[in-house]
């Protein structure tokens, strides 16, 4: 299982929200390049690069940030947030995303989101489907989108996706332990490649995320809190 330690980004600064929450934010550090150089120090092969600013204001703002992380360290990333148009993916992969992230285009337009899939690759896209009482949120997580996660996920990977993040914003920052049932259920779903995200807090959840069968797992906040060590990080990457 791939372990992803988790960036968001607002106004260029490493920060963490609570829920989704943009009134509920903490910034960890100034420079995202110092703590993406932290993770590579420890071992850590991947990142999961958010950007929150444009995942608010619907069109890429952080690309510069990922362009320093990825010219700057050997960091496979994902980028995601604002990525709504041919030009924002455009920037994304040539600011050095290894793999980009739609969750509210792909619900507000899947056939540029399917159109990305023929384009890019299966292996460069990732479905972004984060849900709350189980109904998928879109634009920073401000907006309802009336769908089923599990439904959903089903139609995208009938579509050819392979990789999907999937957080229940309940969980997300909360440090109280991820969705296992949710998860559980979605790994059921035939050729799903599942990247848990939310809630992870400790080594021994992540070591369970494993043994269930999820391809990779998000660690944001219990990184940034404390409740995992990057050291101890060092032992499942």
């Amino acid at each position: 299982m791939r372990i992803i330690p988790a960036i968001d980004l607002i106004e260029g600064k490493c920060v963490r929200l609570t829920q989704g929450d943009y009134n509920q934010k903490t910034v960890y550090n100034e420079d995202p390049l110092e703590v993406a150089k932290e993770f590579e120090a420890h071992g850590i092969e991947y990142l999961h690069l958010v950007d929150l600013d444009g995942a608010k204001s619907k069109r890429i703002v952080n690309h510069k940030v990922l362009e320093r992380i990825a010219t700057k360290t050997s960091l496979k990333i994902d980028f995601g947030g604002g990525v709504k148009s041919d030009e924002d993916i455009r920037i994304a992969f040539e600011s050095g995303a290894q793999q980009v992230t739609g969750g509210s285009i792909a619900v507000s337009a899947p056939e540029l989101f399917a159109s990305w899939l023929k384009l890019y690759g299966s292996e460069r896209l990732i479905l972004g489907a984060d849900c709350k009482d189980r109904m998928i949120a879109t634009h920073g997580w401000q907006q309802a989108s009336g769908l089923e996660v599990k439904e959903f996920i089903g139609q995208y990977l009938e579509k050819s996706v392979q990789y999907v993040i999937c957080t229940d914003i309940a969980k997300d920052g909360m440090l109280q332990g991820p969705s296992f049932d949710l998860y559980q259920e979605l790994l059921e779903l035939e050729g799903i490649k599942l990247i848990a995200s939310g809630g992870v807090t400790t080594l021994s959840e992540l070591e369970q995320l494993q043994a269930m069968g999820c391809e990779g797992a998000i660690v944001g906040k219990a990184i940034y809190e404390g409740t995992i060590a990057l050291k101890d990080l060092e032992k499942l990457c």
